[in-house]
C-alpha cells in the first residue's frame, strides 16, 4: 500500500499540473491528501506494535483517500474537460482506500 500511494501521487502530481490556477485551493488540498496517505501509512507501520496508534494511522490515511477523491470530483466540477483524467485518477484511490481498510480490518481482527 505505501508504494501504491507514491505511483499514485507521481500520477497525482501529473494530473494537478493541467489544473488551472483558478482551481489553487483544490490543487493545494488534493496536494496535502495525496502526501497525506503514504505519509500516514509509514507512521502506523512505525508504531505497529500498538494496534491501536496503527489502526488510528490507517483511519487517517483512509481518510485522507476519500477526501481526495471528493477534491478531485470537484475539479471534475470546474474544469469539465479533466473529467476522464480525474474519474480514472479518483477510481484508482478507491482501490487504494479498499486496500487500506481491509488491511485495517484484518490488523483489527487480529489476523493479521
Amino acid at each position: 500500500m505505501y508504494n501504491e500511494s507514491f505511483r499514485l501521487l507521481r500520477k497525482l502530481y501529473e494530473f494537478i499540473i493541467k489544473v488551472p490556477k483558478s482551481e489553487y485551493d483544490s490543487v493545494l488540498q488534493s496536494k496535502k491528501c495525496g502526501k497525506s496517505i503514504p505519509a500516514n501509512i509509514a507512521e502506523g507501520f512505525a508504531k505497529r506494535s500498538s494496534e491501536k496508534e496503527f489502526k488510528w494511522f490507517l483511519k487517517i490515511a483512509l481518510g485522507s483517500c476519500d477526501e481526495l477523491i471528493t477534491h478531485l470530483r470537484a475539479i471534475t466540477v470546474a474544469v469539465p474537460r479533466l473529467h476522464n483524467e480525474a474519474k480514472e485518477l479518483a477510481d484508482d484511490y478507491k482501490v487504494l482506500s479498499k486496500r487500506i481498510n481491509a488491511l485495517h480490518a484484518v490488523w483489527k481482527s487480529g489476523k493479521f
